[in-house]
């Protein structure tokens, strides 16, 4: 291999991760629904555990929104829908 082969290489791995990036499903605070309303849909549709569906509804109280999701468009997605029909708002960033 030659040294210009080298930062073409290096060039396209760094490609790959961009294409298949990582994302983040983040749900946001609002003043309609109760904790336990949230809780309940944190573990049935994003099958969180309920320690974890808590710790996630605490932050969306008091910092607006909270990351509870990370993965693939493709995987996060139907989450999010799940949880904008239950009348949530949700984001994928």
């Amino acid at each position: 291999m030659t040294s210009k082969e080298s930062p073409q290489k290096e060039k396209n791995e760094e490609q790959e991760p961009q294409s298949k990036k990582e994302r983040i499903l983040v749900l946001h605070n609002d003043d309609y629904h109760t904790f336990d309303y949230v809780i309940s849909a944190l573990i049935d549709i994003c099958e969180h555990d309920v320690l974890q569906a808590e710790q996630c509804t605490l932050m969306v109280h008091y910092k607006g929104k909270c990351d509870i999701k990370n993965g693939s468009l493709s995987y996060l997605r139907p989450m999010k829908n799940a949880l904008v029909q239950k009348g949530l708002k949700a984001t994928i960033d």
